[in-house]
């Protein structure tokens, strides 16, 4: 695993002017394995959640994941991932850039939503998105740590990504894409011009940071092999995170809600007297026709 403590400001500096920044070789080969040997353990069903059926013992690991576009909060039911949510090396990270643009941030952060891509050989990318759009936070400080566990690359389906596009905290209108072979169910962002695009290729263990309001999209799997991913999404540890909205009454305003489905990654959670919530019934297997539900 690399040491990230030589990383200098540049790589926060380089976070708020682009929205993104690439940290290679974050996590080793041993680690990388793990991943994908879990990966097989929440597909096959090993671990006991409402939202994933086990399947026969004789049918190949390989079988049963290209059935896979991604897995959705893996954390709250495997130990392996919620370690990984919380890997020293992200923390570290994370601790740099998550609210680098908030003048007085003491490098607080917490981890809310994991989720897994499998991305098997001929499925679809995802059309342009900003994440903010579907995880709020209360200070533009959500980040997205991307990590590679194969080669990512333009014929697999790698990010694509528009440098700067999260500048003026802007949320862009969605819309129906109607281009199924080229991207999942989910909506599109919409309303900019697209030209400036970049690809993010990555080598297996380098980590992708992006902010929560940089656009970004993925492509067509057009490769032979898998395209597996660990995401997790984080912000800032001073930050409500306004999950639900205000419906009743009495329910919470606005500015109070806060969802409790969150674990400490980085120093101290202010917020830590109100407890915390895990439901394993936030964990399902998304394929690749399946809608994505409006908290992915």
């Amino acid at each position: 695993m690399t040491n990230t403590v030589g990383i200098d400001t540049t790589l926060a500096r380089s976070y708020v002017d682009d929205g993104f920044v690439v940290v290679p070789g974050l996590l080793g080969a041993d680690e990388l394995d793990e991943l994908k040997t879990d990966i097989v353990r929440l597909a096959r069903g090993v671990y006991p959640c409402p939202g994933i059926e086990p399947v026969a013992e004789d049918l190949p690991h390989d079988d049963v994941l290209r059935q896979i576009l991604a897995i959705h909060f893996p954390h709250a039911v495997s130990p392996v991932m919620l370690r990984y949510l919380q890997h020293p090396a992200l923390a570290d990270v994370l601790g740099r850039v998550t609210g680098a643009h908030l003048p007085h941030w003491d490098g607080r952060v917490k981890g809310f939503q994991s989720m897994v891509f499998v991305k098997p050989p001929g499925f679809p990318g995802q059309a342009w998105h900003q994440d903010e759009v579907f995880i709020p936070t209360r200070d533009r400080s959500l980040v997205g740590a991307w990590v590679a566990i194969d080669d990512a690359t333009v014929s697999n389906g790698c990010l694509w990504v528009l440098p700067g596009s999260q500048r003026s905290g802007y949320l862009y209108p969605l819309r129906e894409h109607g281009r199924p072979d080229e991207f999942d169910t989910a909506p599109e962002s919409y309303g900019f011009d697209d030209s400036e695009e970049v690809p993010v290729e990555l080598e297996a263990g380098s980590v992708l940071f992006f902010n929560g309001y940089l656009l970004h999209r993925s492509k067509p799997n057009r490769s032979e092999g898998f395209r597996r991913t660990f995401v997790g999404h984080y912000l800032n540890g001073w930050s409500l995170l306004p999950w639900k909205p205000r419906q009743r009454a009495e329910d919470l305003n606005v500015a109070e809600i806060d969802s409790r489905r969150v674990v400490p990654v980085a120093g101290e959670d202010p917020y830590a007297w109100k407890g915390y919530e895990s439901d394993a019934g936030a964990v399902y297997i998304r394929h690749r026709d399946r809608p994505r539900v409006a908290d992915a």
